[in-house]
């Protein structure tokens, strides 16, 4: 938890002399600048989006790190979508996918580590989006890239002829370091490259 605050710190510290590297929906490049900074800038480049794009997934890879520095055996960092994920054992994640018929009822078994896990969505989801997916799940070998490319592949599900489920797929996987993609929208799936074993999950609640 500290080290979220600190890379929170410093990226906030960061825009207040650079507001343009918060504003952007466009790869920045950055030359002398922290860390934080540095890899949001590399995975924004790498999807052609803006580094706000991989904010949530490169905090989620430095918290996962700082875990593994202390010694954990399984360090699974969730935020907000992005998941970094470093395990001695499987895992399985469940894809949120709002209202769709389909949420929270497939999951895939990681068995791969680390592996970074990312999720955006024109529907179902604060962050800014371009299309109208219910969800594009991206897998990489880190959530700053995964989350990136999350975003550039969800703004290419519009909903009309070319521009649905499988352009967000084809564009995932066209992005360098990307392994594989699961798009949704309303009845329509599509699904490439190399996924995880997918899993029939079910999600019970407390109350």
């Amino acid at each position: 938890m500290n080290c979220i605050r600190e890379q929170r710190r410093i990226l906030f510290d960061y825009i207040k002399e650079h507001p343009q590297f918060e504003r952007s929906l466009e790869p920045i490049k950055v030359d002398d600048a922290p860390r934080i900074v540095k890899l949001m800038a590399e995975a924004a480049e790498t999807a052609g989006v803006g580094p706000m794009a991989a904010v949530a997934g490169v905090i989620a890879d430095l918290a996962g790190e700082a875990m593994l520095q202390s010694h954990a055996y399984v360090a699974i960092v969730e935020n907000g979508g992005e998941a970094a994920l470093y395990s001695e054992r499987p895992i399985i994640v469940s894809v949120g996918s709002g209202n769709n018929f389909l949420s929270e009822k497939v999951g895939f078994k990681i068995t791969s580590f680390p592996c970074g896990v990312a999720t955006s969505s024109g529907r179902h989801s604060h962050a800014f989006s371009k299309g109208d997916a219910d969800t594009v799940t991206v897998f990489a070998g880190n959530a700053g890239l995964a989350d990136a490319a999350a975003t550039a592949a969800a703004n290419k599900v519009l909903g009309v002829p070319g521009e649905d489920v499988k352009a967000g797929v084809d564009t995932a996987l066209s992005i360098h370091g990307v392994h594989g993609a699961l798009a949704i929208r309303d009845e329509r799936v599509a699904m490439g490259g190399i996924l995880p074993q997918i899993v029939s999950v079910e999600v019970t609640s407390d109350e």
